[in-house]
């Protein structure tokens, strides 16, 4: 994993937590946010076509042929810390930390963690995003309903266990995806575009998202 480069510096000093409520990923729960897949390979990523900026629209048969951006999503816990590589787009990331990040390690055995405190949300105006784990591992994302005026409070995690993936569509706000393991793999694919809409929780609420990382009740 290439983690010379962080594509976006992390923001830190807040001293607060938000703790997201934990709901399981299934089709009744993923209602409004997207669904589960189990076959990512013939999964059709849904593409937004560009906005016109005035009274004439976008001719037929164009602003929506970008493509597909397809590749390894890798994830690795160091310490305390959440680094992750997007090979679909060639970005790396500092996701979050399981303590305060002033306290975390950034190096070494992925340590015993109980939640994850994340910095960053982000959408994608351009088109859907699906996240299928390789070898079967499970994992938590933080995801909330489509509004620029977005608050923590409005986020939920979902415990999704590694049978299948998760499918997100346009404008659905995405915190880190969360690995329960020290190491995972998931399969990317988006809009190849990949425009960004970003929220700071903490330059703008004081907070770190708390994502979960326990078993949801009944699972």
């Amino acid at each position: 994993m290439d983690l010379s480069h962080i594509t976006y510096t992390p923001s830190t000093g807040a001293r607060r937590v938000h703790d997201t409520p934990l709901r399981a990923a299934n089709a009744e729960t993923l209602k409004g946010y997207g669904c589960l897949v189990q076959d990512p390979k013939s999964f059709p990523i849904e593409i937004v076509t560009w906005p016109a900026q005035g009274r004439r629209p976008i001719d037929a048969n164009s602003g929506n042929q970008g493509g597909i951006a397809e590749g390894i999503f890798e994830f690795s816990w160091r310490g305390e810390t959440l680094y992750a590589r997007n090979n679909a787009v060639g970005d790396s990331y500092l996701f979050g930390w399981s303590t305060w990040p002033e306290q975390a390690t950034a190096a070494g055995k992925g340590k015993a963690r109980e939640k994850a405190l994340i910095w960053r949300a982000n959408y994608h105006p351009d088109g859907g995003q699906l996240f299928y784990p390789i070898n079967g591992q499970s994992f938590v994302v933080p995801l909330a309903l489509p509004g620029d005026d977005v608050t923590p409070e409005q986020f939920v995690t979902f415990w999704c266990d590694g049978s299948c993936g998760v499918y997100i569509h346009p404008n659905v706000w995405h915190g880190a995806v969360v690995p329960h393991e020290d190491e995972a793999q998931l399969l990317d694919r988006q809009g190849k575009v990949h425009a960004r809409v970003s929220v700071d929780f903490v330059k703008e609420f004081g907070c770190y998202l708390g994502a979960s990382l326990a078993r949801p009740v009944g699972h």
